[in-house]
C-alpha cells in the first residue's frame, strides 16, 4: 500500500474521485481534499518527499489549507435562510 502513495497518477486519480464526490454530495469538505490531492500530484511527481508518513502529513496539511482558503473565498455565499418581513398576499 505504501508503494502506491509514491505514484503521481494515484494522487491525480484520488483528486478526480474526490472532486466527483463533491459534485454528487455537496458538503464543501471533499473539494479541500481534492485540492490537497492535486497538490500532492506535483509533490510526488517531483520526488521531493520519499517518506510515506511525511507524504500523508503533507497531504493533510495541504488539504486543510485548501479548505480554509475555500471557506474564506466563498464565505459570502452562505446558504442561510431568507428572512421575510412582509407577506406577499398583503396589499
Amino acid at each position: 500500500m505504501e508503494a502506491y502513495l509514491h505514484i503521481w497518477w494515484i494522487w491525480l486519480s484520488a483528486a478526480l474521485i474526490l472532486a466527483a464526490i463533491e459534485l454528487m454530495i455537496p458538503a464543501s469538505v471533499f473539494l479541500g481534499f481534492a485540492l490537497g490531492a492535486l497538490a500532492m500530484t506535483a509533490v510526488v511527481a517531483l520526488g521531493v518527499i520519499s517518506n510515506t508518513a511525511a507524504l500523508l502529513a503533507l497531504f493533510a496539511a495541504l488539504s486543510l489549507l485548501a479548505w480554509i482558503g475555500l471557506k474564506r473565498v466563498f464565505k459570502s455565499q452562505s446558504s442561510g435562510a431568507r428572512i421575510i418581513k412582509r407577506d406577499i398576499n398583503e396589499g
